[in-house]
């Protein structure tokens, strides 16, 4: 059931795969044809085969004819729980659509470099891909809200947790790798208002320069901070309501072609925006950014403050729970400092997540209660900050077991239970759905009887 349930998410990902194939010139699928016609909705024989070329290549052949065959019913699903939607009329507005397909493309641009870049490696222009987006877009939230209304409900008990973990085989019980719980206490310096200003001024000079004609994308090349943005004269992409902090985007969004923003200050420092173009919901704007920058000297003293308190810790003068309740800056201070891993949203760490969160911090060398000395970071913001951590806890690698990992088998457990009401549910739209599935498939072993009426 999992594999067909993974090849439920495979069909949006198809066109992503589809111009990934590009570069792979001798893999590319050119056969097409009907595989299943379900409702009004079809199967295509190249979205299998695309398909089937990524579990290839991450996953090996195993049974080559099996592998299609639960590639294609994970498709039938998805497809029968879109035509539910059409059927029953679910709401799916063109505005999310929109959104969520310029988040997308404003992603491809930003990895490209531009839209004549884009077209260059896919073969696609930007409306081309809109269009092709907003449909799989559309298609997907509505499959996903229809899975949701049936599913939501669906509640498990401890001791059906206990009898779905007790089931797997003893070989068959996952290794989890060692992991984390951390508490952390963080410092940053204050900016001077005499550097603030200095940096109004500076961007003020700037912004009087575009006015009297001078190339805003040349400016923001030669000056902004935003390293990304500058290579490309300052150009951010496509972004909608949502992408962006809010102060941005309620300058931006004001704007006409053309028009320069007055200074925005946002938490990244201070800003001015020219917009580039409008596009539905959606725009394209450039801007440029100067940071206020804080003194060696003041990261130099925040730095010896809390070194200073790392000893107090260690001294046991002051528990480390009080001591970020009253001195650290992150907004676990009101946990205790219990860090949150930003991947997950919960307490626990691996090895990887935590040098991803915790650069310059070393785990593998601290014991549970050790406290590192003050190290400097920089946060996704730009600001640089010093950082004291604690290790609370370390859960050696294990082979899963109900007491220290019940959350895990938890989730799996639901999800198995959400994956047979699901696969229920669908045996029973069988009977009353129009279903063909070419001569091809109709030696697979498929869960359902996609057959039945």
């Amino acid at each position: 059931m999992n594999r067909i349930k993974q090849y439920l998410t495979l069909s949006f990902f198809l066109f992503i795969i589809g111009i990934a194939g590009r570069g792979l010139a001798q893999e590319e699928v050119l056969i097409d044809g009907v595989a299943a016609v379900i409702g009004k909705n079809i199967v295509k024989i190249s979205d299998i085969e695309n398909a089937f070329l990524q579990v290839r290549i991450s996953q090996g052949y195993e049974n080559a004819f099996q592998n299609r065959c639960d590639i294609l019913e994970g498709m039938l699903i998805s497809r029968l729980l879109i035509h539910k939607g059409e059927v029953d009329s679910t709401e799916v507005t063109d505005e999310e659509v929109e959104a969520e397909a310029e988040r997308y493309l404003k992603s491809y641009i930003r990895q490209y470099g531009s839209k004549e870049a884009l077209q260059e490696s896919t073969g696609y222009t930007y409306d081309e891909l809109y269009e092709i987006y907003f449909t799989l877009i559309h298609d997907r939230i509505l499959s996903q809200r229809v899975e949701y209304g049936l599913t939501q409900n669906v509640k498990i008990t401890p001791a059906e947790v206990g009898e779905f973990f007790h089931r797997i085989p003893a070989d068959s019980i996952p290794v989890v790798e060692t992991e984390y719980e951390v508490s952390e206490i963080l410092m940053k310096p204050n900016v001077t208002e005499v550097e603030r200003d200095r940096v109004r001024t500076e961007l003020a000079q700037l912004r009087e320069r575009v006015l009297k004609g001078e190339s805003f994308s040349m400016l923001a090349t030669l000056y902004s901070q935003d390293p990304e943005s500058a290579k490309k004269g300052g150009e951010l992409g496509f972004f909608t309501r949502g992408d962006m902090v809010s102060a941005f985007e309620s300058a931006a969004f004001t704007l006409k072609p053309g028009e320069v923003s007055p200074i925005v200050e946002t938490q990244y420092g201070f800003h001015i925006i020219q917009l580039i173009e409008r596009r539905g919901n959606a725009i394209n704007a450039r801007h440029i950014l100067l940071s206020p920058q804080v003194s060696a000297e003041d990261l130099l003293r925040v730095r010896i403050t809390l070194d200073s308190l790392a000893n107090q810790i260690r001294l046991g003068n002051i528990p480390f729970d009080e001591a970020a309740k009253k001195y650290s800056m992150a907004e676990s201070k009101a946990q205790g400092g219990l860090a949150t891993n930003q991947y997950t949203g919960n307490n626990r760490f691996t090895q990887s997540t935590f040098n991803e969160q915790f650069r310059g911090i070393s785990i593998n060398a601290m014991q549970p209660g050790d406290v590192s000395n003050a190290t400097l970071m920089t946060t996704d913001d730009n600001h640089q900050v010093y950082r004291l951590v604690r290790l609370n806890k370390k859960i050696d690698e294990h082979k899963a077991n109900l007491t220290d990992d019940y959350d895990k088998i938890y989730n799996a457990a639901l999800q198995e239970a959400k994956n047979n009401k699901l696969m229920d549910w669908a045996q029973k739209m069988i009977k009353n759905t129009h279903i063909r599935l070419s001569d091809e498939y109709q030696g697979c072993s498929f869960r359902l009887n996609w057959t039945e009426k």
